[in-house]
């Protein structure tokens, strides 16, 4: 094999991992695994103890040797594989095959990382032997799914004397206002320890600090897993944070998370927060992360995408900015192809396997610097996403007599109930019961009749007969696009962007099957389904740029600070460029220079583009307008803090153009369906066989490798020279 490296884009969510490959010589390759680094198939005979199995993967000879074989749904360990074929028709033989028979469902079982074993498999290497040499980039909700399910590291928080319980008492505000009784969740460090030590708020040492005080809590600071620090006052002077870090790295305390590095801003609670989070994931990820580059081998690099859509390389990566990282990739992946078909302003749908995420494009991205996982809040750059607990794995189900659609997932395992591995009624059952699905089409075994079951027990739960099932699946359909246009309209509406004006660029396993319905819902005239479109977090992993956000603290009147910006933009630029070239970027560029501005009193602030040509106290007056409807006081307004965004170039392509529709597609196929006018036969059609300017008349559906477009009756879907499928709604 060639010494060339290989390029691979590895997005690891919560039930499938996408794996993009571009081998040594410019070929593109696909690859989904589960999560749970298994692979899936059907036995088609037993040949004494060998298996012949279907599947839609394709292995080399040897590849699954090793690994543990059982029937799908089964909780025990399996049976070790002793030998095994490759191609379009595997074997595996095992010790007692008498378990297993024609056509039961199996998986294979993996002692390797998910992104590893894409890797391996869209390589055509088997596990046994070494990789070769690899540009791995990788999106993992590795950490995301930790945080959630409060599966971390033991924590120590150290803070300043007198501040045990900040976190505790935390901002005061209440989850749910009219709650009588409120549960407060636990918090992530197992122990809080005070330090003595206290600087006033210009940053001058108001009490020394003696590092011999922490002398009697250092053995049990060893028993745990890391230690957070974060001390107040710490983003003007961050010195007693940094010698309480240096101190315990000397004592042997591998992780240490220090707030003024990870969070240089004013306030203490989101600091500490961020400091905390950091901490009670860097174990995990460390060892993650460390897992996947040492199966990687000799000539491979790593870099992992983070919550704000950019890359960095591990020894520069921190854990609290890993949340968002799959979906960073996705939206990265929709600009890249909002590009390529001419159309922008865009709000991109990413629909997956356990939840939705939406977000807004327009030549740049939108950025948060605060955002939320689950009870946990995060200091930390971030694009601007939406998150609705409504996937295809989302469970269908009743509650109080009505029906609801998550937030409940199947996720990997057992999966939705068509995986036949004993799951409940989801999403993914729901289309393809209505007949948007091809059964033929998965990349793993389905079963028909088990969602059908499924679906029986739903019935049964609210006292229909079958005759309602139609009314049943429609209904959940309604819920899901419902409560993920409701996310859309958190994105635009809320921000002041009409949706109307925009275009949905549709992606995910399941985002085609509901973009027309969303789109109708929000009177939106254009859907986008990129090709690709069920691997575009990883696409995006290869259009994202090596990325570095440098901040400064202000808090100061405009008028004050004003003929200095200059000034202090340039030293940010000069650090931030300095960041980018660490990581051996030769070409970096500055991307952006942001300057947040307030009224004086306030303490939400307004992003603003600085230009030291314009007036910014118009910018800001702009924004506010478009914001809130209305103009502001007068008011002072100060400058709140600035940041800048240093990267490497970007090398996603060149601008597109809209495609006109010339001649109507010749389907290779139909379904019977259930449309908007009753059940039918739709027409089907191959993406990869349509040529540029064919256009297709809704009801209809345009199966990719691994998505699909549910065309709507009144829309218009065509191919784009491209590759990818753009609906338009039909005037009447």
């Amino acid at each position: 094999m060639s010494n060339a490296r290989w390029r691979i884009r590895v997005d690891t969510g919560g039930t499938f991992t996408d794996c993009l490959a571009y081998s040594p010589q410019g070929e593109r390759k696909r690859v989904k695994v589960l999560s749970s680094s298994t692979l899936r198939a059907q036995v088609v005979a037993v040949e004494g103890s060998a298996l012949c199995l279907g599947a839609i993967w394709r292995a080399p000879d040897g590849f699954l040797d090793g690994a543990q074989l059982r029937i799908l749904g089964d909780t025990s360990p399996g049976q070790p594989i002793m030998r095994s074929t490759g191609g379009a028709s595997p074997t595996a033989t095992v010790e007692d095959p008498s378990r297993f028979q024609a056509g039961s469902r199996v998986e294979i079982l993996f002692d390797l990382e998910a992104p590893v074993l894409a890797a391996y498999l869209v390589t055509g290497t088997p596990p046994s032997e070494s990789l070769p040499p690899l540009d791995f980039r990788l999106a993992t909700t590795r950490g995301t799914n930790a945080l959630l399910e409060r599966r971390g590291a033991r924590v120590a928080f150290l803070v300043t004397r007198g501040f045990a319980d900040l976190l505790t008492i935390g901002n005061q505000q209440r989850p749910d206002l009219f709650a009588l009784a409120i549960v407060k969740p636990e918090p992530l460090y197992a122990e809080v320890i005070e330090v003595d030590e206290r600087l006033s708020a210009d940053g001058s040492v108001l009490r020394e600090l003696d590092l011999t005080t922490l002398e009697p809590y250092l053995d049990r600071l060893r028993e745990l897993d890391a230690v957070a620090v974060a001390f107040l006052h710490s983003y003007r002077n961050p010195a007693h944070e940094r010698a309480v870090a240096d101190y315990l790295g000397r004592q042997g305390i591998r992780y240490v998370s220090v707030s003024s590095t990870l969070s240089p801003t004013i306030e203490i609670l989101p600091r500490a927060q961020t400091a905390v989070v950091d901490a009670y994931l860097r174990p995990i990820l460390d060892v993650y992360l460390q897992r996947v580059h040492g199966a990687l081998g000799a000539g491979s690099r790593l870099h992992v995408m983070s919550s704000a859509g950019g890359l960095a390389g591990v020894s520069a990566f921190h854990p609290k900015d890993s949340l968002l990282s799959g979906p960073a990739g996705g939206v990265v992946g929709a600009a890249a192809a909002a590009r390529g078909c001419g159309v922008s302003p865009i709000l991109a749908f990413d629909m997956g396997g356990t939840s939705t995420d939406v977000s807004r494009w327009h030549g740049d991205f939108v950025y948060r610097f605060r955002h939320q996982v689950g009870s946990a809040h995060i200091a930390a750059p971030a694009l601007e996403i939406e998150t609705v607990a409504a996937g295809g794995g989302s469970v269908c189900g009743v509650v109080d007599g009505q029906l609801r659609v998550g937030p409940e997932s199947m996720g990997a395992s057992p999966g939705p109930a068509c995986y036949g591995a004993g799951g409940l009624l989801t999403l993914t059952d729901v289309n393809l019961l209505l007949g948007r699905l091809d059964p033929a089409r998965f990349g793993i075994p389905i079963d028909v009749d088990a969602a059908q079951r499924a679906l029986d027990d739903v019935l049964v739960e609210i006292s229909a007969d079958k005759a309602h099932a139609d009314r049943a699946l429609a209904g959940f359909l309604e819920i899901a696009d419902e409560r993920m246009a409701g996310a859309i309209r958190r994105i635009s509406v809320r921000r002041g962007y009409d949706p109307r004006h925009h275009t949905l660029v549709a992606f995910g396993g399941a985002g085609g099957q509901h973009a027309c319905g969303i789109a109708d819902r929000l009177g939106m005239a254009r859907v986008v389904l990129p090709a690709d479109a069920g691997l575009l977090s990883a696409l995006g992993l290869d259009a994202a740029v090596i990325e570095r956000f440098v901040a400064e603290q202000v808090v100061a009147p405009l008028e004050e600070v004003e003929a200095e910006l200059d000034e202090r933009f340039a030293a940010l630029v000069a650090e931030a460029i300095d960041r980018v070239r660490g990581e051996g970027v030769d070409d970096a560029i500055v991307r952006r220079r942001l300057i947040f501005l307030r009224l004086v009193g306030q303490e939400s602030s307004l992003e603003i583009e600085y230009r030291a040509d314009g007036s910014l106290r118009a910018a800001y007056d702009e924004a506010y307008r478009r914001i809130y409807g209305y103009a502001p006081p007068a008011r002072p307004v100060e400058v709140e803090s600035l940041r800048v965004v240093a990267s490497s170039r970007s090398t996603d392509g060149v601008e597109g153009a809209e495609t006109v529709a010339d001649r109507r597609a010749t389907a290779t196929g139909s379904l019977r369906t259930r449309a908007a006018d009753g059940w039918r036969d739709v027409a089907t059609f191959d993406r990869d066989g349509l040529e540029a300017g064919a256009f297709v008349d809704g009801p209809a559906i345009v199966f990719d490798a691994h998505a699909s477009l549910y065309v709507a009756a009144g829309w218009r879907a065509i191919k784009h020279p491209g590759g990818a499928v753009v609906a338009n709604r039909l005037v009447d």
